[in-house]
């Protein structure tokens, strides 16, 4: 695979993580680590660093 391909497939992963996340902020979902409830709050620093990172690779890819 080259970096191309790889940025790519990389850009894409990292945009249905913000996805997630994104749809976990407006759905309400809860998240159960153990005892500990995930605060929406850790979905909004993941969807900003997943969104971040998957224009990153997009904009890699495309070159």
């Amino acid at each position: 695979m080259d970096q191309k391909s790889f940025s790519l497939v990389a850009g894409l992963i990292f945009a249905l993580v913000a996805l997630f996340h994104l749809v976990r902020i407006f759905e309400e979902w809860t998240v159960m680590i153990g005892d500990w409830s995930v605060p929406k709050s850790v979905s909004w620093v993941a969807l900003v660093v997943a969104g971040g990172l998957a224009l990153l690779g997009l904009r890699l890819g495309q070159r």
